[in-house]
């Protein structure tokens, strides 16, 4: 075990150890699994806010606010894109393996479960790695509308240091001349695979996540304030089945009430000591 983990977080792991051992576990997680990827979260210490969100009505109906989406989103994009799985998700990507996980359900969009090695990934908010055709359904890689962007704006030069937003975009101090891309199929709107504020996660992709529980008998959180619906809804399900629910976050969450243990700390260090402890 971590020598940076404290013996009070210690008799934490090792409890929820005794809960878990001999069960198939299922997972979810959110922004805190990928801040030490360097992908900043939406809450906790230190996390940025955001004052305007971008929604889906928004985005639909408003030219100025999509532009400035794609602006900031192609300057963070490649930043996003090249983050780096951590010790916490190549531990979930290992208990996988080692038959102990059942599969990870995650908030996240950065696509790094998949890219740590975990097989079974429910993106219940959609991924950063593909585009929408709004009005054909053509479905585009993004790095293909990356290269797009940057014919039409063969002006954009990407900084070397950018401050991340969660989403993985930036806020750019110009959108003036930006050219958005469009569907190279029919010209139509195009938008990132992602769930927006105030848009519903798809039923499919629900679904999948709920019927992953239902072949769980144990559930850990990893990195999620369990603030956003999807997340709670689940957490619902869990708590009518009684099944154990281990809570791992720095900071406190909507369902530490229910949770049968609750560590505050990071992911990089407990998860891999789930890992090491449960094999």
């Amino acid at each position: 075990m971590s020598a940076t983990i404290s013996a009070e977080l210690s008799a934490g792991i090792e409890k929820s150890v005794d809960l878990l051992r001999g069960r198939r576990i299922a997972i979810l997680t959110g922004a805190g699994i990928s801040t030490d990827s360097g992908i900043p979260a939406y809450r906790g210490e230190g996390a940025r806010t955001r004052a305007d969100p971008m929604t889906g009505q928004r985005y639909l109906a408003d030219e100025t606010a999509r532009r400035r989406y794609w602006i900031g989103g192609h300057l963070g994009w490649r930043a996003f894109a090249d983050a780096d799985p951590n010790p916490g998700h190549i531990a979930l990507a290992e208990m996988e393996r080692d038959g102990i996980a059942s599969g990870v359900i995650t908030q996240n969009v950065d696509g790094l479960h998949l890219r740590a090695g975990s097989s079974r990934v429910i993106e219940v908010h959609g991924t950063m790695r593909r585009v929408v055709c709004l009005q054909c359904g053509q479905v585009f890689d993004r790095r293909d509308i990356a290269t797009q962007i940057e014919a039409l704006n063969p002006w954009i030069t990407v900084p070397e240091n950018i401050v991340l937003n969660p989403d993985g975009d930036v806020a750019p101090e110009n959108t003036e001349g930006f050219i958005v891309p469009t569907c190279t199929v029919c010209g139509g709107m195009l938008k990132p695979d992602v769930v927006f504020f105030g848009e519903y996660v798809p039923a499919d992709r629900f679904r999948a996540a709920e019927s992953l529980l239902r072949a769980s008998d144990a559930l850990i959180v990893a990195g999620s304030s369990l603030v956003v619906n999807s997340g709670v809804r689940l957490i619902e399900r869990v708590r009518r089945r009684g099944i154990p629910l281990i809570i791992v976050n720095r900071e406190p969450t909507r369902a530490d009430a229910w949770a049968h243990v609750t560590l505050s700390g990071g992911t990089s260090d407990i998860l891999p000591a789930f890992q090491e402890l449960l094999t």
